[in-house]
């Protein structure tokens, strides 16, 4: 006997409930301790300095006459518009963000990140709303190269990338993995306009993020060493939340997120 078509809407609900209930169990984690509010050590290693310098000079041309004006209007932009983007942007990004947690053999940031973006892809309609967040399931950043962090892989020497900025070599090669790895496998062309969206949106609310960074390291006596620096201490912190492990990202008395 087929099944009546009120239960059959009942389902899907009934599924996200599940998922919403599971996740927000699974994000009791203990407050954060004081060394997870500390910034983590790293060094610097630069051999390749002059290079860097060079290719960073370029990425510099492109960022102050394209990347950073376009943030700055994107930044002009109504706020549930930006705020939709965002959502639309870190959610196509779970996928990779679950692979990673599963890497790291973290069963718990896995399946809160599995669950946020059923839920989200869902009743948030493709992202665009992050209704996991107002039910208190947050959000946390994944990636390679925290993954090679966390198996205690060195980070390697400085790596200016064109176009992408500076990393190390640890990091640099996490990126390449991420760009061969596809959660979506044979793509549609719905899920190829979604990738291309997304891909754009990235750019640019990745960029629109960080203005408020890269402003005030513009103002220091060396830009290419000052964001050299600060990309260095961002990644070594993302590797220490890693290996701490927690679902959510703890707060600091200071209200900062630890090791964020």
């Amino acid at each position: 006997m087929p099944i009546p078509k009120p239960a059959s809407l009942f389902v899907r609900p009934a599924v996200v409930v599940v998922l919403a209930a599971l996740t927000s169990a699974c994000t009791s984690t203990p407050p954060a301790t004081a060394g997870a509010c500390e910034s983590a050590t790293y060094t610097v290693h630069d051999p390749a300095e002059p290079v860097n310098r060079g290719i960073f000079a370029f990425n510099r041309t492109v960022d102050d006459y394209v990347l950073a004006p376009v943030a700055r209007g994107y930044l002009k932009l109504p706020e549930f518009v930006q705020a939709g983007v965002h959502n639309f942007v870190a959610n196509f990004g779970e996928p990779k963000v679950f692979i990673n947690d599963l890497l790291q053999g973290n069963a718990q940031r896995s399946v809160n990140t599995l669950g946020r973006f059923a839920i989200n892809t869902t009743v948030g309609i493709v992202g665009l709303i992050d209704v996991s967040g107002k039910l208190g399931i947050e959000r946390h950043k994944a990636d390679f190269g925290q993954t090679f962090g966390v198996w205690n892989i060195a980070s390697g020497p400085i790596v200016e990338l064109p176009l992408l900025g500076s990393s190390n070599l640890r990091d640099a090669t996490g990126k390449v993995v991420s760009f061969a790895v596809d959660p979506f496998g044979d793509n549609s062309d719905t899920v190829e306009t979604l990738g291309t969206v997304n891909t754009v949106g990235g750019i640019v609310d990745g960029r629109a993020e960080a203005l408020p960074l890269t402003d005030e390291l513009q103002t220091r006596s060396d830009y290419y060493s000052a964001l050299r620096d600060a990309t260095a201490q961002r990644r070594a912190d993302l590797v220490a939340q890693g290996k701490l492990g927690s679902v959510a990202n703890a707060q600091c008395p200071d209200g900062k997120p630890a090791n964020e």
